[in-house]
């Protein structure tokens, strides 16, 4: 081979690593789910299909085993429950870096490759009010010392994932924005610490939240569509939910005096159940209008030919265990579904255009439990509202996939989910004689009623993880004491 056409081949392939390490994408793995799928099968899905980071919620020691020997970037969460323990104690701060840091750090290999240590999860969320406000600082100040002391520094970032709502422009233009008045003191000391450290600002940006909470906004306009009305603000036009809201951020950073800052996009993800809104068809089109964007390196208005640095799609997989606060939608998140089969085709810019499924998934029979039309059903309805609300029934919201369902077979779907979520027992099935346990599946065009899957290391998993963070809390406590 001639050696410029060498040289070109190298020069190429040199631009294309840059290219997407400029554009790095992970995803978000959350477990708050009932039945989880087994932490080594979510490694091997987050292998199959070519993601190369993924951010954790916690630091659950049964999912950090499933990674050690992978190539992942993990980022690890430290939840608000712990704020105030680490805000208040060094020794408590120390003894969870050695524990869930130090012990799986990469080392020749066989370790974990952990990136950063993610402080709270999105403890400045509005609705959390001001309860975790005073030991945010504190609480990374001691992890990142903890971090120092272990020599790890230089290996791992201290961040603190901030919502969607932490920033905000009355006006809706981007050359508004502005922080939260109650977090700018707090703020100005996150902003202080991060630069110090040479570490990003992880923000969540949701243009779906956007449009769910605020009706001046288009869905074209928050899906990346052409036919979008644009908006313009100081003669700059935005064309999109996303780069408003970001540049909105930048806005905000820029009045703090922190500009240049790197921005990691620590959730962005458009949800595909209960809500009118929350489709596969809509949550595919984002998807893929987002890659196109980021993949164009386009950058915003504010911020031209600079994209975040990272982004980490909300999520890998549903939760039927997430909370509803927000909205029956909060539990469908996920790229794929609980069991991880994917929900729509997406190309991550990985070279396939097809998300691959999860392999060998071991489910319960093939069983399910619905309403016995044989029965006097005028109490029916009560058993179903006590059925939802120890189970997840959030497909039956308004606008969800079983929303159109007519009665009585949205009593069955609620007997269904309550019979799954307590491993098809039989008396998880009574509900005073109402219910009958069939093996035909009485799932209706878009509404699936599901099978759950084998739940015997799950219920380990969860154990594991309550007991070590029980007496990691414990041992705070006597810490401060």
């Amino acid at each position: 081979m001639p050696p410029n056409r060498c040289l070109v081949i190298l020069l190429c392939l040199t631009l294309y690593g840059l290219y997407y390490e400029a554009t790095a994408l992970g995803v978000n793995w959350g477990t708050m789910a009932s039945h989880p799928l087994p932490p080594t099968k979510v490694v091997e899905l987050l292998e199959l299909n070519n993601f190369t980071k993924v951010k954790l919620f916690d630091a659950d020691p049964l999912v950090l085993e499933a990674l050690s020997g992978s190539k992942l970037g993990v980022t690890i969460g430290i939840p608000n429950t712990m704020l105030k323990s680490f805000n208040s104690s060094k020794k408590a701060a120390q003894s969870w870096v050695h524990d869930n840091v130090t012990r799986y750090v990469s080392n020749g290999g066989s370790g974990v490759r952990i990136e950063y240590v993610a402080v709270g999860d999105e403890p400045f969320l509005q609705r959390y009010g001001e309860q975790f406000h005073p030991f945010v600082i504190g609480a990374a100040t001691n992890i990142q010392t903890a971090l120092l002391k272990a020599s790890l520094e230089s290996k791992v970032k201290v961040v603190v994932p901030c919502s969607f709502d932490s920033f905000l422009s009355e006006s809706g233009l981007p050359s508004k924005g502005h922080f939260r008045t109650d977090l700018n003191k707090t703020m100005i000391e996150l902003l202080t610490f991060l630069t110090k450290h040479n570490s990003p600002f992880f923000v969540t940006i949701s243009p779906f939240l956007s449009l769910y909470q605020n009706k001046n906004i288009s869905l074209d306009f928050s899906l990346f569509k052409d036919t979008a009305k644009s908006r313009n603000d100081s003669h700059r036009t935005y064309g999109n939910s996303f780069d408003l809201s970001y540049d909105t951020l930048v806005t905000a950073l820029s009045m703090l005096g922190f500009s240049r800052i790197g921005i990691v996009i620590a959730q962005i993800g458009w949800p595909t159940d209960g809500s009118a809104n929350a489709t596969s068809a809509n949550a595919e089109t984002f998807t893929k209008g987002l890659m196109e964007h980021l993949h164009s390196k386009s950058g915003t208005p504010l911020r031209p030919k600079d994209p975040p640095i990272e982004t980490y799609i909300l999520s890998l997989l549903d939760e039927d265990q997430r909370s509803i606060a927000a909205g029956s939608f909060e539990r469908h998140w996920g790229l794929f579904t609980f069991d991880g089969q994917a929900k729509y085709r997406v190309d991550f810019g990985q070279g396939s255009k097809t998300l691959v499924n999860a392999q060998n998934v071991e489910y319960l029979p093939s069983k399910w439990c619905v309403v016995n039309n044989n029965k006097d059903l005028s109490n029916a309805s009560a058993s179903a509202l006590n059925a939802c609300s120890a189970a997840d029934c959030t497909a039956l919201s308004p606008g969800g996939s079983c929303s159109n369902i007519s009665w009585p077979g949205n009593i069955s779907y609620a007997f269904n989910s309550y019979y799954q979520q307590h491993d098809q027992s039989a008396d998880s099935c009574d509900f005073g004689g109402l219910g009958l346990i069939t093996t035909v599946d009485p799932s209706v065009d878009k509404c699936r009623f599901p099978v759950e899957l084998r739940t015997s290391y799950s219920h380990c998993l969860h154990k594991a993880f309550l007991l070590r963070t029980m007496t990691l809390l414990v041992a705070a406590a006597i810490l401060v004491s």
